[in-house]
């Protein structure tokens, strides 16, 4: 089986699992200097306007509705 026959709904359930799979055994994932560097300039763009952006959960869903 060829991931690219696979929906997209069913490719998204298929990286979760595997995120999923990847946090079950506690591993501690670098951070590269550029991704510090990117989280403390949303961070700091949070502070500003806690209310930009969306809820996970609301972000989850669009992407689900999107690739149905």
């Amino acid at each position: 089986m060829k991931i690219q026959d696979l929906t997209v709904s069913e490719r998204i359930n298929l990286a979760e699992a595997l995120w999923d799979s990847v946090v079950a055994e506690n591993v501690d994932l670098a951070i590269t200097p550029n991704q510090i560097t990117e989280l403390t300039q949303r961070r700091e763009a949070y502070k500003l306007d806690e209310n930009a952006g969306s809820a996970w959960e609301d972000v989850k869903s669009r992407i689900l509705t999107q690739a149905e």
